[in-house]
């Protein structure tokens, strides 16, 4: 499971893989806390969270707007992040948990949102690759 930030005209982007679904999404989701702080300390508590959606992108979408949401509620970076993904009869659904860093404990660049621009989750010999452009 990796990540790495890519330059992207006045945004920033995410390539993540892993070799499960489940660890492409993580995989993202640690991106899009690099992208907000380049050191995290050891500080903060794992907490869970559930996000559903219709299609594996829009899950991908609603995930990573969640860890947004939660900086922005609970006051905290979320990282060390793990997910599950599930199809259901309704379409997916991904249990998540993450260590919060208390925000108050680094120094972090805000991301304002994640877009559906260039949004890809492909899979291949090797596992699944994703790719996020988030709003800076």
């Amino acid at each position: 499971m990796s990540f790495e930030l890519r330059e992207h005209t006045a945004d920033v982007a995410v390539a993540a893989d892993g070799k499960t679904l489940d660890e492409a999404f993580g995989a993202v989701a640690d991106g899009l806390a690099a992208a907000m702080c380049e050191a995290i300390p050891d500080d903060g508590d794992r907490f869970s969270f559930a996000v559903q959606a219709e299609n594996r992108e829009a899950l991908l979408y609603e995930y990573l707007a969640d860890c947004i949401y939660q900086r922005d509620v609970r006051g905290v970076l979320p990282v060390e992040n793990r997910a599950t993904v599930d199809r259901t009869d309704d379409g997916w659904r991904l249990d998540a948990s993450a260590r919060g860093v208390p925000l108050s404990a680094i120094d972090a660049r805000e991301v304002k949102a994640v877009t559906y621009s260039e949004m890809r989750i492909e899979q291949d010999s090797d596992g699944w690759n994703a790719y996020v452009v988030f709003d800076v």
